[in-house]
Protein backbone atom coordinates (compact mmCIF):
# COMPACT_ATOMS: atom_id res chain seq x y z
CA UNK A 1 0.00 0.00 0.00
CA UNK A 2 2.63 2.52 1.05
CA UNK A 3 5.55 1.59 -1.23
CA UNK A 4 4.03 3.21 -4.30
CA UNK A 5 3.68 6.55 -2.52
CA UNK A 6 7.41 7.06 -2.27
CA UNK A 7 8.70 5.90 -5.64
CA UNK A 8 7.37 6.34 -9.17
CA UNK A 9 5.64 3.80 -11.43
CA UNK A 10 8.41 4.18 -14.02
CA UNK A 11 11.20 3.47 -11.54
CA UNK A 12 9.26 0.59 -10.00
CA UNK A 13 8.79 -1.01 -13.42
CA UNK A 14 12.55 -0.86 -14.05
CA UNK A 15 13.33 -2.58 -10.73
CA UNK A 16 10.51 -5.12 -10.59
CA UNK A 17 11.08 -8.88 -10.28
CA UNK A 18 10.18 -9.24 -13.94
CA UNK A 19 12.64 -6.52 -14.97
CA UNK A 20 15.50 -8.15 -13.05
CA UNK A 21 14.71 -11.58 -14.47
CA UNK A 22 14.60 -10.13 -17.98
CA UNK A 23 17.99 -8.51 -17.37
CA UNK A 24 19.43 -11.81 -16.14
CA UNK A 25 18.05 -13.53 -19.24
CA UNK A 26 19.68 -10.84 -21.34
CA UNK A 27 23.01 -11.66 -19.71
CA UNK A 28 22.69 -15.37 -20.50
CA UNK A 29 21.71 -14.65 -24.11
CA UNK A 30 24.53 -12.13 -24.57
CA UNK A 31 27.04 -14.50 -23.00
CA UNK A 32 26.19 -17.30 -25.45
CA UNK A 33 26.21 -14.86 -28.39
CA UNK A 34 29.61 -13.48 -27.32
CA UNK A 35 31.08 -16.96 -26.99
CA UNK A 36 29.68 -17.83 -30.43
CA UNK A 37 31.33 -14.72 -31.91
CA UNK A 38 34.64 -15.96 -30.50
CA UNK A 39 34.14 -19.47 -31.89
CA UNK A 40 33.63 -21.08 -28.50
CA UNK A 41 29.94 -21.95 -28.94
CA UNK A 42 28.18 -23.09 -32.15
CA UNK A 43 26.13 -20.30 -33.74
CA UNK A 44 23.08 -22.56 -33.77
CA UNK A 45 23.39 -23.23 -30.04
CA UNK A 46 23.71 -19.53 -29.28
CA UNK A 47 20.63 -18.84 -31.38
CA UNK A 48 18.61 -21.48 -29.53
CA UNK A 49 19.76 -20.11 -26.18
CA UNK A 50 18.78 -16.58 -27.24
CA UNK A 51 15.32 -17.77 -28.28
CA UNK A 52 14.85 -19.52 -24.94
CA UNK A 53 16.02 -16.52 -22.87
CA UNK A 54 12.59 -14.94 -22.90
CA UNK A 55 10.42 -14.03 -19.94
CA UNK A 56 7.47 -15.73 -21.60
CA UNK A 57 9.10 -19.08 -20.86
CA UNK A 58 9.70 -18.32 -17.17
CA UNK A 59 7.20 -19.04 -14.43
CA UNK A 60 8.10 -16.08 -12.23
CA UNK A 61 6.20 -17.26 -9.16
CA UNK A 62 7.76 -20.71 -9.36
CA UNK A 63 11.22 -19.18 -9.83
CA UNK A 64 10.79 -17.00 -6.74
CA UNK A 65 9.69 -20.00 -4.67
CA UNK A 66 12.72 -21.96 -5.90
CA UNK A 67 15.00 -19.03 -5.08
CA UNK A 68 13.97 -19.30 -1.43
CA UNK A 69 15.22 -22.87 -1.42
CA UNK A 70 18.35 -22.33 -3.53
CA UNK A 71 19.42 -19.06 -1.90
CA UNK A 72 19.38 -16.94 -5.04
CA UNK A 73 17.25 -16.60 -8.19
CA UNK A 74 20.04 -17.32 -10.66
CA UNK A 75 20.20 -21.03 -9.84
CA UNK A 76 16.57 -21.87 -10.71
CA UNK A 77 16.68 -19.46 -13.67
CA UNK A 78 19.67 -21.18 -15.23
CA UNK A 79 17.99 -24.55 -14.64
CA UNK A 80 14.83 -23.28 -16.35
CA UNK A 81 16.80 -21.98 -19.34
CA UNK A 82 18.72 -25.24 -19.61
CA UNK A 83 15.54 -27.28 -19.51
CA UNK A 84 13.94 -25.14 -22.20
CA UNK A 85 17.03 -25.28 -24.41
CA UNK A 86 17.36 -29.06 -23.98
CA UNK A 87 13.77 -29.52 -25.09
CA UNK A 88 14.57 -27.60 -28.27
CA UNK A 89 18.14 -28.73 -28.98
CA UNK A 90 19.75 -31.20 -26.54
CA UNK A 91 23.24 -30.47 -27.86
CA UNK A 92 22.85 -26.75 -27.18
CA UNK A 93 22.01 -27.26 -23.51
CA UNK A 94 25.65 -27.80 -22.54
CA UNK A 95 26.47 -24.25 -23.61
CA UNK A 96 24.00 -22.54 -21.29
CA UNK A 97 25.71 -20.42 -18.60
CA UNK A 98 29.12 -21.56 -19.87
CA UNK A 99 31.96 -20.28 -17.67
CA UNK A 100 29.64 -18.17 -15.51
CA UNK A 101 28.50 -18.27 -11.90
CA UNK A 102 25.35 -17.13 -10.15
CA UNK A 103 26.91 -13.87 -9.05
CA UNK A 104 27.81 -13.02 -12.65
CA UNK A 105 24.14 -13.35 -13.62
CA UNK A 106 22.69 -11.42 -10.69
CA UNK A 107 25.27 -8.63 -10.56
CA UNK A 108 25.09 -7.98 -14.30
CA UNK A 109 21.31 -8.17 -14.24
CA UNK A 110 21.25 -5.62 -11.43
CA UNK A 111 23.65 -3.38 -13.35
CA UNK A 112 21.43 -3.50 -16.42
CA UNK A 113 18.37 -2.55 -14.38
CA UNK A 114 20.34 0.13 -12.54
CA UNK A 115 21.59 1.63 -15.79
CA UNK A 116 18.06 2.23 -17.04
CA UNK A 117 16.83 3.49 -13.67
CA UNK A 118 19.76 5.89 -13.24
CA UNK A 119 19.15 7.22 -16.75
CA UNK A 120 15.58 7.98 -15.73
CA UNK A 121 16.69 9.66 -12.49
CA UNK A 122 19.21 11.78 -14.40
CA UNK A 123 16.54 12.75 -16.94
CA UNK A 124 14.26 13.91 -14.11
CA UNK A 125 17.10 15.84 -12.47
CA UNK A 126 17.85 17.59 -15.77
CA UNK A 127 14.18 18.50 -16.10
CA UNK A 128 14.17 19.85 -12.54
CA UNK A 129 17.20 21.96 -13.42
CA UNK A 130 15.44 23.41 -16.45
CA UNK A 131 12.38 24.31 -14.35
CA UNK A 132 14.61 25.92 -11.74
CA UNK A 133 16.41 27.97 -14.39
CA UNK A 134 13.07 29.34 -15.53
CA UNK A 135 12.06 30.08 -11.93
CA UNK A 136 15.37 31.84 -11.24
CA UNK A 137 15.05 34.09 -14.28
CA UNK A 138 11.50 35.03 -13.33
CA UNK A 139 12.31 35.75 -9.67
CA UNK A 140 15.74 37.41 -9.76
CA UNK A 141 14.37 40.63 -8.23
CA UNK A 142 11.78 39.06 -5.95
CA UNK A 143 12.87 39.47 -2.33
CA UNK A 144 11.90 37.54 0.77
CA UNK A 145 13.34 37.25 4.27
CA UNK A 146 16.57 35.30 4.39
CA UNK A 147 16.45 33.06 7.43
CA UNK A 148 19.22 31.72 9.64
CA UNK A 149 18.39 29.34 12.48
CA UNK A 150 14.75 29.83 11.32
CA UNK A 151 14.89 33.54 12.25
CA UNK A 152 14.80 36.54 9.92
CA UNK A 153 18.35 37.51 8.97
CA UNK A 154 18.33 39.91 6.01
CA UNK A 155 16.45 39.99 2.69
CA UNK A 156 17.51 37.62 -0.05
CA UNK A 157 16.51 37.26 -3.68
CA UNK A 158 14.25 34.27 -4.29
CA UNK A 159 16.19 33.85 -7.53
CA UNK A 160 19.37 33.37 -5.50
CA UNK A 161 17.64 30.93 -3.18
CA UNK A 162 16.50 28.88 -6.17
CA UNK A 163 20.00 29.16 -7.66
CA UNK A 164 21.28 27.44 -4.53
CA UNK A 165 18.82 24.62 -5.16
CA UNK A 166 19.95 24.42 -8.78
CA UNK A 167 23.62 24.37 -7.82
CA UNK A 168 23.10 21.42 -5.47
CA UNK A 169 20.96 19.43 -7.89
CA UNK A 170 23.26 20.01 -10.87
CA UNK A 171 26.38 19.09 -8.92
CA UNK A 172 24.86 15.87 -7.58
CA UNK A 173 23.55 15.01 -11.03
CA UNK A 174 27.02 15.40 -12.54
CA UNK A 175 28.53 13.21 -9.81
CA UNK A 176 25.89 10.58 -10.49
CA UNK A 177 26.63 10.69 -14.22
CA UNK A 178 30.36 10.39 -13.59
CA UNK A 179 29.88 7.55 -11.13
CA UNK A 180 27.55 5.69 -13.46
CA UNK A 181 30.04 5.98 -16.33
CA UNK A 182 32.66 4.04 -14.37
CA UNK A 183 30.60 1.94 -11.96
CA UNK A 184 28.03 0.32 -14.25
CA UNK A 185 30.24 -2.64 -15.06
CA UNK A 186 29.57 -6.11 -16.38
CA UNK A 187 30.28 -8.99 -14.02
CA UNK A 188 31.88 -12.13 -15.45
CA UNK A 189 34.50 -14.19 -13.67
CA UNK A 190 33.22 -17.65 -12.90
CA UNK A 191 33.16 -19.30 -9.52
CA UNK A 192 36.05 -17.44 -7.86
CA UNK A 193 36.50 -14.55 -10.27
CA UNK A 194 39.52 -16.03 -12.04
CA UNK A 195 37.90 -16.77 -15.44
CA UNK A 196 39.39 -20.26 -15.10
CA UNK A 197 36.28 -21.94 -16.53
CA UNK A 198 36.43 -19.79 -19.67
CA UNK A 199 39.89 -20.83 -20.81
CA UNK A 200 42.39 -18.70 -22.76
CA UNK A 201 39.71 -16.43 -24.22
CA UNK A 202 38.22 -15.48 -20.87
CA UNK A 203 39.34 -11.84 -21.06
CA UNK A 204 38.08 -11.56 -24.63
CA UNK A 205 34.69 -12.83 -23.47
CA UNK A 206 34.68 -10.28 -20.65
CA UNK A 207 35.51 -7.36 -22.93
CA UNK A 208 33.12 -8.38 -25.72
CA UNK A 209 30.30 -9.12 -23.27
CA UNK A 210 30.64 -5.64 -21.82
CA UNK A 211 30.40 -4.10 -25.27
CA UNK A 212 27.37 -6.20 -26.17
CA UNK A 213 25.55 -5.17 -22.98
CA UNK A 214 26.77 -1.55 -23.15
CA UNK A 215 28.40 -1.77 -19.74
CA UNK A 216 31.93 -0.95 -18.57
CA UNK A 217 34.50 -3.75 -18.72
CA UNK A 218 36.24 -4.05 -15.33
CA UNK A 219 39.97 -4.72 -15.00
CA UNK A 220 39.13 -7.76 -12.90
CA UNK A 221 35.84 -9.41 -11.85
CA UNK A 222 34.51 -7.50 -8.85
CA UNK A 223 32.67 -10.24 -6.93
CA UNK A 224 33.91 -9.03 -3.54
CA UNK A 225 35.08 -5.51 -4.45
CA UNK A 226 31.80 -3.66 -4.00
CA UNK A 227 32.88 -0.05 -4.40
CA UNK A 228 30.93 0.21 -7.65
CA UNK A 229 27.66 -0.51 -5.88
CA UNK A 230 28.78 1.69 -2.97
CA UNK A 231 29.68 4.61 -5.26
CA UNK A 232 26.35 4.49 -7.07
CA UNK A 233 24.49 4.19 -3.77
CA UNK A 234 26.28 7.19 -2.26
CA UNK A 235 25.86 9.33 -5.39
CA UNK A 236 22.16 8.54 -5.40
CA UNK A 237 21.91 9.30 -1.68
CA UNK A 238 23.52 12.72 -2.21
CA UNK A 239 21.06 13.47 -4.99
CA UNK A 240 18.25 12.48 -2.63
CA UNK A 241 19.57 14.94 -0.03
CA UNK A 242 19.76 17.76 -2.61
CA UNK A 243 16.14 17.08 -3.57
CA UNK A 244 15.17 17.06 0.11
CA UNK A 245 16.77 20.50 0.57
CA UNK A 246 14.25 21.91 -1.93
CA UNK A 247 11.39 20.05 -0.24
CA UNK A 248 12.42 21.26 3.22
CA UNK A 249 12.59 24.88 2.15
CA UNK A 250 9.26 24.67 0.35
CA UNK A 251 7.52 23.08 3.35
CA UNK A 252 8.78 25.88 5.60
CA UNK A 253 7.79 28.57 3.10
CA UNK A 254 4.33 26.99 2.82
CA UNK A 255 3.56 27.25 6.54
CA UNK A 256 0.36 29.16 7.24
CA UNK A 257 2.21 31.93 9.08
CA UNK A 258 4.71 32.29 6.21
CA UNK A 259 2.69 31.49 3.04
CA UNK A 260 5.35 32.71 0.62
CA UNK A 261 4.99 29.79 -1.78
CA UNK A 262 2.35 27.15 -2.45
CA UNK A 263 2.27 23.72 -4.02
CA UNK A 264 0.01 23.31 -7.03
CA UNK A 265 -2.26 20.49 -5.87
CA UNK A 266 -5.21 21.08 -8.16
CA UNK A 267 -8.78 20.70 -6.94
CA UNK A 268 -9.01 18.94 -3.59
CA UNK A 269 -5.38 17.86 -3.35
CA UNK A 270 -3.69 17.75 0.04
CA UNK A 271 -6.92 17.56 1.98
CA UNK A 272 -7.42 16.41 5.54
CA UNK A 273 -9.70 13.61 6.78
CA UNK A 274 -10.79 15.90 9.64
CA UNK A 275 -10.12 19.53 8.80
CA UNK A 276 -11.98 20.76 5.71
CA UNK A 277 -9.81 23.85 5.26
CA UNK A 278 -6.45 22.05 5.15
CA UNK A 279 -4.18 21.83 2.11
CA UNK A 280 -1.27 19.72 3.26
CA UNK A 281 2.07 19.52 1.41
CA UNK A 282 2.14 16.31 -0.64
CA UNK A 283 5.22 16.11 -2.88
CA UNK A 284 7.53 17.67 -0.25
CA UNK A 285 6.27 15.19 2.36
CA UNK A 286 7.10 12.23 0.12
CA UNK A 287 10.55 13.60 -0.66
CA UNK A 288 11.31 14.26 3.01
CA UNK A 289 10.05 10.82 4.00
CA UNK A 290 12.50 9.31 1.51
CA UNK A 291 15.28 11.54 2.81
CA UNK A 292 14.78 10.14 6.31
CA UNK A 293 15.13 6.55 5.04
CA UNK A 294 17.96 6.94 2.54
CA UNK A 295 20.82 7.56 5.02
CA UNK A 296 20.06 4.32 6.88
CA UNK A 297 19.91 2.42 3.60
CA UNK A 298 23.17 3.99 2.45
CA UNK A 299 24.85 3.21 5.76
CA UNK A 300 23.72 -0.41 5.60
CA UNK A 301 24.97 -0.60 2.01
CA UNK A 302 28.41 0.59 3.11
CA UNK A 303 28.40 -1.96 5.93
CA UNK A 304 27.56 -4.73 3.49
CA UNK A 305 30.52 -3.85 1.23
CA UNK A 306 33.06 -5.81 3.25
CA UNK A 307 32.91 -9.28 1.72
CA UNK A 308 34.71 -12.44 2.77
CA UNK A 309 37.27 -13.93 0.37
CA UNK A 310 35.76 -14.65 -3.07
CA UNK A 311 32.04 -14.74 -2.19
CA UNK A 312 30.20 -13.28 0.76
CA UNK A 313 27.63 -15.11 2.87
CA UNK A 314 25.30 -12.21 3.60
CA UNK A 315 27.02 -9.03 2.42
CA UNK A 316 26.26 -9.62 -1.24
CA UNK A 317 22.74 -10.78 -0.44
CA UNK A 318 22.00 -7.67 1.64
CA UNK A 319 22.65 -5.50 -1.41
CA UNK A 320 19.76 -7.11 -3.27
CA UNK A 321 17.31 -5.27 -1.02
CA UNK A 322 19.31 -2.20 0.03
CA UNK A 323 20.59 -0.98 -3.31
CA UNK A 324 17.34 -1.15 -5.31
CA UNK A 325 15.51 0.49 -2.40
CA UNK A 326 17.89 3.46 -2.57
CA UNK A 327 17.17 3.76 -6.30
CA UNK A 328 13.43 3.53 -5.68
CA UNK A 329 13.56 6.24 -3.03
CA UNK A 330 15.75 8.66 -4.99
CA UNK A 331 13.88 7.96 -8.22
CA UNK A 332 10.62 8.68 -6.44
CA UNK A 333 12.00 11.87 -4.90
CA UNK A 334 13.20 13.08 -8.32
CA UNK A 335 9.78 12.45 -9.87
CA UNK A 336 7.99 14.19 -7.00
CA UNK A 337 10.43 17.13 -7.02
CA UNK A 338 9.89 17.62 -10.75
CA UNK A 339 6.16 17.84 -10.13
CA UNK A 340 6.74 20.23 -7.22
CA UNK A 341 8.99 22.74 -8.97
CA UNK A 342 6.95 22.60 -12.16
CA UNK A 343 3.89 23.96 -10.38
CA UNK A 344 5.44 25.96 -7.55
CA UNK A 345 3.42 29.12 -6.89
CA UNK A 346 5.30 32.21 -5.72
CA UNK A 347 3.63 34.93 -3.62
CA UNK A 348 5.81 38.09 -3.84
CA UNK A 349 3.32 40.24 -1.95
CA UNK A 350 3.47 37.90 1.02
CA UNK A 351 7.25 37.87 0.87
CA UNK A 352 7.26 41.66 1.04
CA UNK A 353 4.80 41.63 3.93
CA UNK A 354 7.07 39.25 5.83
CA UNK A 355 10.07 41.48 5.18
CA UNK A 356 8.09 44.27 6.88
CA UNK A 357 6.98 41.99 9.72
CA UNK A 358 9.70 42.98 12.20
CA UNK A 359 9.40 46.77 11.89
CA UNK A 360 12.62 47.14 9.96
CA UNK A 361 14.82 44.86 12.08
CA UNK A 362 15.62 42.78 9.01
CA UNK A 363 17.61 45.79 7.72
CA UNK A 364 19.70 46.17 10.88
CA UNK A 365 22.88 44.83 9.27
CA UNK A 366 22.63 47.46 6.52
CA UNK A 367 22.60 50.21 9.14
CA UNK A 368 25.47 48.68 11.10
CA UNK A 369 27.67 48.36 8.01
CA UNK A 370 26.97 51.96 6.96
CA UNK A 371 27.66 53.39 10.43
CA UNK A 372 30.89 51.39 10.62
CA UNK A 373 32.23 53.63 7.87
CA UNK A 374 32.19 56.53 10.36
CA UNK A 375 32.86 54.77 13.68
CA UNK A 376 34.35 51.52 14.89
CA UNK A 377 32.66 48.33 13.85
CA UNK A 378 31.94 47.34 17.45
CA UNK A 379 30.48 50.76 18.26
CA UNK A 380 28.22 50.61 15.20
CA UNK A 381 27.12 47.09 16.09
CA UNK A 382 26.37 48.13 19.68
CA UNK A 383 24.37 51.18 18.60
CA UNK A 384 22.17 49.17 16.21
CA UNK A 385 21.77 46.38 18.78
CA UNK A 386 20.39 48.88 21.31
CA UNK A 387 18.11 50.41 18.69
CA UNK A 388 16.85 46.94 17.78
CA UNK A 389 16.07 46.18 21.41
CA UNK A 390 14.12 49.43 21.66
CA UNK A 391 12.15 48.47 18.54
CA UNK A 392 11.18 45.16 20.13
CA UNK A 393 10.23 46.81 23.43
CA UNK A 394 8.22 49.72 22.02
CA UNK A 395 6.88 48.39 18.72
CA UNK A 396 8.33 51.41 16.93
CA UNK A 397 9.83 50.92 13.48
CA UNK A 398 13.63 50.68 13.57
CA UNK A 399 13.87 53.64 11.23
CA UNK A 400 11.86 55.78 13.67
CA UNK A 401 14.13 54.76 16.53
CA UNK A 402 17.24 55.59 14.51
CA UNK A 403 15.85 58.97 13.45
CA UNK A 404 15.56 59.87 17.14
CA UNK A 405 19.21 58.97 17.81
CA UNK A 406 21.44 62.08 17.48
CA UNK A 407 24.50 60.05 16.56
CA UNK A 408 22.67 58.43 13.65
CA UNK A 409 21.09 61.72 12.55
CA UNK A 410 24.56 63.31 12.51
CA UNK A 411 26.08 60.49 10.45
CA UNK A 412 23.25 59.40 8.14
CA UNK A 413 21.00 61.61 6.05
CA UNK A 414 17.32 60.77 5.71
CA UNK A 415 17.84 59.82 2.07
CA UNK A 416 20.55 57.42 3.16
CA UNK A 417 18.10 55.67 5.42
CA UNK A 418 15.73 55.22 2.47
CA UNK A 419 18.42 53.27 0.67
CA UNK A 420 19.40 51.23 3.73
CA UNK A 421 15.81 50.14 4.35
CA UNK A 422 15.46 48.69 0.85
CA UNK A 423 15.54 44.91 0.24
CA UNK A 424 17.94 45.49 -2.65
CA UNK A 425 20.57 47.15 -0.47
CA UNK A 426 23.70 45.00 -0.38
CA UNK A 427 22.45 42.71 -3.15
CA UNK A 428 24.84 44.00 -5.81
CA UNK A 429 26.40 40.57 -6.32
CA UNK A 430 23.12 38.64 -6.46
CA UNK A 431 22.91 38.66 -10.24
CA UNK A 432 26.57 37.74 -10.54
CA UNK A 433 26.16 34.80 -8.17
CA UNK A 434 23.08 33.63 -10.05
CA UNK A 435 24.90 33.97 -13.36
CA UNK A 436 27.80 31.89 -12.05
CA UNK A 437 25.41 29.05 -11.22
CA UNK A 438 23.67 29.33 -14.58
CA UNK A 439 26.97 29.40 -16.45
CA UNK A 440 28.21 26.30 -14.62
CA UNK A 441 24.95 24.52 -15.40
CA UNK A 442 24.97 25.49 -19.07
CA UNK A 443 28.68 24.86 -19.49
Amino acid sequence: MFDSLFTSPEIEALLSDQALIEAMLRFESALAATQADLGLVPEKAASVIADCCSLQFVDVEDLLRSAERDGNPAIPLVKAIGKRVAATDPDAAKYVHLGATSQDVIDTGLMLCTKRAVELVIADLLSIEERLISLIEQQRRTFLPGRTLLQHARPISFGLKAAGWLDGIARCRRMLQQGAATSLAVQFGGAVGSLAASGPKGLEILEALARKLDLTAPEVPWHTQRDRIGRLGMDLALAGAALAKIAQDVVLLMQTEVAEVAEDLGSGGGGSSTLPHKQNPIAPTKILANAKRIPALAGALLTSMVHEHERSPGGWHAEWVLFPEIIRAVGGSAAHALELVSGLQIHPERMRANIDLTNGLIFAENISIELAKSMSKSAAHGLVTRASQKTRQTGLHLRKVLEEDPVVVNLLASGGLDRLFSPEQGEELTDELINRVLAQRRG
